[in-house]
């Protein structure tokens, strides 16, 4: 019998000044928007995942502040399932001579207007549902996560 279990990633919300923090990624299915996101890697935390994604992905340091949602999604047409902690915080310091992981293309500034605007370039539904959350207020404190394995990682 095969066991099955959902690929776990984070994402991050990141608005400064009315705008958001996004990336822009060369995926099979072409140019994607996608918050800064990517998969838990073995031993790490939820908060380690998702600032080290920031990073790697837009060469900012990220310090998250709360929890936006998680959403639970299957990727159409296959058995993969994606467990999305999606989480909000500042940016820190930009590390401007940083090169972005492979796949993407830049890391723009951009409102919600033009987020909204370039819904069908999403790189998944969970981009728009974890933007709307962050707009309407919604936050969860970080105590909300325990991590039992790594008590003393934050």
């Amino acid at each position: 019998m095969r066991i099955w279990k959902p690929n776990v990633t984070v994402a991050a919300v990141i608005e400064r000044e009315g705008r958001f923090l996004m990336v822009e990624e060369d995926t099979p299915e072409g140019l994607r928007l996608n918050q800064p996101a990517g998969h838990l890697e073995h031993g790490e935390t939820l908060f380690e995942a998702v600032r080290r994604e920031v990073l790697e992905e837009t060469a900012w340091h990220f310090e998250p502040e709360a929890l936006v949602g998680i959403y639970l999604a299957d990727k159409p047409g296959s058995d993969i399932t994606y467990l999305r902690f999606t989480f909000c915080g500042r940016a820190l310091r930009e590390e401007t001579e940083r090169r972005l992981d492979d796949g993407i293309v830049a890391a723009p500034w951009l409102t919600a207007a033009e987020i909204r605007a370039r819904t069908r370039q999403h790189r998944s539904p969970a981009v728009a549902l974890s933007l709307e959350d962050w707009l309407a207020g919604q936050r969860l404190p970080l105590a909300v996560i325990q991590h039992l394995s790594n008590r003393d990682k934050t």
